[in-house]
C-alpha cells in the first residue's frame, strides 16, 4: 500500500512540475493580461492574428481583447490562412466579419497584403500576435513588415505580443534576400533561418532602417521565461497549428528542411500525406538505396529511413512513392536547410535521368524567390554538388549574427 501511495504522489508531483513548467513561459499575451491590458487602454485596436494568437489556456486573443472592459477592439486583420485559419496555403483570403464577435475582418492575404489607409482610419494601434516558424519564406513576418510599413505611413502604433521562435534563437542559416528576389516569401534582407522571435524581428526591421518612410512607433510586449536555446517543446506551451500543414510543434523545423525543394512541385515532401515536410519521395526513387546514400553522407544530427507512401492529395496524389523520412538525432547539431540540397545532390547521382531542378523550369522563379537569390540554383546546377553553392548560402550568416544580437530581448 505504501509503495502505491508513493507512486501516486510521485505521479501528482510530475504532473504538477509539467504543468508549472508550461506556465513558466509567459507569451506576450499572457504578460499583457497580467498587466490588465494597460498598453492598450484608450486606444482603438486593430488585431492582426490567427488561431495561434492564444493565451496559455488556449483562449483566443480575439475573445480576450473583445471582452476586456478597458480595451476597445474595433477590427481584425487576417494573414495567410485567415483569422480563423480556414484557408489553405496560397489561397486568397477575403474581407468578412467575425462570426463570434461581429467585428470586421480585413484580409492581408488577398487583394491587399498591406493594410490600406481606409482600413486604418478608425484605428489608433495595431496589435500583432502570430506564432511563426522561424523561416523567412513563411509569410507571417512579411505581414508584420507590411503592418509596420502601413503604420508608419498612417502614424499608427504597432504593439507586438511576442512568442517563441520554435526553432530556438540560435540557428541561423542562409543568405540575405537579394533585391531581384524580393517577394512576399522573401520580403526583406534577412537569412532564411533567422533566429529571432517576432518581437525581435520587428526591432530588427525598425533598427536597421528597413521600414519605408521611417521608424515605426513600436512596442514589444516581451515574454517571460523564454531562453534562446529553447525549442518549442522546451517551452511546455501548447502548440496551435500555424498553418494546415504544420499541425504539431515537431513539424516546424522540418519546414526549413524540405520547404525549398517543395517549391519545385515535382518531388513530394510529405504534404498531402500524414508527415508534411518530413519526407522526400517520388515514383522514380528506390527507397533503400536513397536512404543508404543519405545516411552515408553522415550529416550531423539527422538520419534517414526508407519509406513507402501514397499521398492523399498534392504532389504524387494516389501514386505509390518511395523515398526517405527524415529524423533528428541531435537537433542542435543539425543544419536544417542543407538536407534538401544534399538530397538533390544524391538523387542526381542515383537517377541522372530525373533532374527535378531542370524539369521544373516553370518553378525556377518561385524557387529562387524562396531561396532569396538566383545565384544559388545556378551554382548548384553546374555539377549538382552542394559544396559549389553552400559558401554562397552561408556568406551572410556571420555578419547577420553580429547585427541581430543588437535586437536580442532574451539570453
Amino acid at each position: 500500500y505504501e509503495m502505491k501511495r508513493i507512486a501516486i504522489l510521485l505521479g501528482c508531483l510530475c504532473f504538477f512540475i509539467a504543468g508549472s513548467h508550461a506556465q513558466k513561459i509567459k507569451t506576450g499575451i499572457e504578460v499583457l493580461k497580467s498587466e490588465n491590458f494597460k498598453s492598450l487602454e484608450g486606444l482603438r485596436i486593430g488585431l492582426v492574428t490567427n488561431p495561434t494568437g492564444v493565451d496559455n489556456n488556449l483562449v483566443s486573443d480575439v475573445d480576450l481583447l473583445h471582452h476586456a472592459p478597458n480595451v476597445k477592439l474595433v477590427a481584425l486583420f487576417g494573414p495567410e490562412h485567415g483569422v480563423r485559419g480556414s484557408s489553405h496555403a496560397g489561397d486568397a483570403v477575403g474581407n468578412d466579419s467575425d462570426a463570434a464577435t461581429g467585428l470586421p475582418v480585413f484580409s492581408l492575404y488577398g487583394k491587399n497584403h498591406t493594410p490600406s489607409d481606409d482600413m486604418l482610419k478608425d484605428i489608433d494601434a495595431l496589435v500583432y500576435d502570430i506564432q511563426d516558424v522561424g523561416c523567412r519564406s513563411f509569410t507571417y513576418i512579411s505581414t508584420l513588415y507590411n503592418v509596420m510599413k502601413a503604420a508608419v505611413k498612417n502614424h499608427k502604433k504597432v504593439i507586438v505580443l511576442d512568442r517563441p521562435n520554435p526553432l530556438g534563437g540560435e540557428k541561423i542559416e542562409g543568405n540575405y534576400t537579394e533585391d531581384d528576389c524580393k517577394s512576399f516569401v522573401s520580403q526583406f534582407k534577412i537569412p532564411y533561418v533567422y533566429g529571432l522571435t517576432p518581437g525581435e524581428v520587428a526591432l530588427y526591421l525598425n533598427g536597421e532602417g528597413l521600414i519605408p518612410g521611417g521608424k515605426c512607433n513600436l512596442e514589444v510586449i516581451k515574454m517571460k521565461g523564454w531562453k534562446r536555446h529553447m525549442t518549442y517543446e522546451d517551452t511546455g506551451l501548447h502548440w496551435v497549428l500555424s498553418s494546415p500543414h504544420i499541425p504539431e510543434a515537431s513539424t516546424a523545423p522540418f519546414y526549413s528542411v524540405t520547404g525549398i525543394i517543395g517549391e519545385l512541385y515535382n518531388i513530394s515532401i510529405g504534404v498531402g500525406y500524414t508527415l508534411p515536410f518530413k519526407l522526400i519521395g517520388a515514383e522514380w526513387i528506390k527507397a533503400p538505396e536513397f536512404a543508404e546514400r543519405m545516411n552515408n553522407l553522415r550529416l550531423p544530427g539527422v538520419t534517414f529511413r526508407p519509406v513507402y507512401y501514397t499521398p492523399y492529395y498534392s504532389v504524387g496524389k494516389g501514386k505509390e512513392l518511395q523515398g526517405v523520412q527524415i529524423y533528428f538525432t541531435d537537433y542542435r547539431k543539425a543544419s536544417l536547410c542543407d538536407v534538401q540540397w544534399y538530397a538533390l545532390q544524391e538523387l542526381y547521382k542515383l537517377y541522372p535521368d530525373h533532374d527535378p531542378l531542370k524539369e521544373a523550369t516553370d518553378r525556377h522563379d518561385m524557387f529562387d524567390k524562396v531561396c532569396g537569390s538566383h545565384e544559388l540554383r545556378r551554382l548548384f546546377m553546374k555539377r549538382h554538388m552542394w559544396e559549389d553553392a553552400k559558401p554562397y548560402w552561408d556568406k551572410d550568416v556571420a555578419s547577420y549574427r553580429h547585427i541581430a544580437k543588437k535586437y536580442y530581448l532574451y539570453k
